[in-house]
Order: structure tokens, then sequence, then C-alpha cells
């Protein structure tokens, strides 16, 4: 079983970054491709940006248009999340997931995701 603990969200300004960690707490991490997803109030998760296992391959929502950056590392068996340029629509609980598999691939739908963690605020101010 794996825990996740994302850390890093808060209360900016719009135009403002952040960096979202996400902490994985198993041994065999790079057995695992990676996403953040993001849920608004009234809204379904939906994708932000997803990983491959070697970090190799990535993937990002539409929405992103360059402004975020999904990396990893696997010796510290985390994922992170750089998050640029906000704006007021980014205003939603940001989750990370994993998915185990033994494949090169990125994943984007949240039925594909095995494990996930308690999910953290993230506020963007006008």
């Amino acid at each position: 079983q794996m825990q996740l603990a994302e850390s890093g969200g808060g209360l900016v300004q719009a135009g403002g970054s952040l960096r979202l960690s996400c902490a994985a707490s198993t041994r065999t991490f790079s057995n695992y491709a990676m996403g953040w997803f993001r849920q608004a109030p009234g809204k379904e998760r939906e994708l932000v940006a997803s990983i491959n296992w070697s970090g190799s391959m990535t993937y990002y929502a539409d929405f992103v248009k360059g402004r975020f950056t999904i990396s990893r590392d696997n010796a510290q068996k985390s994922v992170y999340l750089q998050v640029n340029s906000l704006k007021t629509e980014d205003t939603a609980v940001y989750y990370c997931g994993a998915r185990r598999t033994y494949s090169g691939s990125v994943y984007a739908s949240v039925s594909e995701y095995d494990y996930w963690g308690q999910g953290i605020q993230v506020t963007v101010s006008s």
C-alpha cells in the first residue's frame, strides 16, 4: 500500500508561482507513473499533468499552456509540479496520484490511478 503526501500549496496572488511536492512511501517508486490532478468546488477531478516512471515522457492538459512543469526524482521518491503565471481559475485542491506500471506510458484518466494523496489547497487571489 502506497501513501502519498502533498505539500507546497497555499494562497498566492494572480501571476505568482508555487512548487507543489508529493512524497511517496514506497521502496519501488520507479515502478509508478505519477500524475497531478485538481478539483475545484462543484467540478470533477481533472488531469493537470502526468509523467512516466523515468521522467522521459510527460503529458499536460491544454489549459496548462506552458505554465506548469511536472518532474520527478526517483531517488527522493517524489514528484513535483512547478506552477507559474497562476490565474484565479487555477484555484482548486491539487492531488497527486500513482499508478503501478511496467510500461513507459503516461496516464490521463482518474480511473487509471491506483493511489491518491489527501490533496492540498491552492488559492489564487486577484
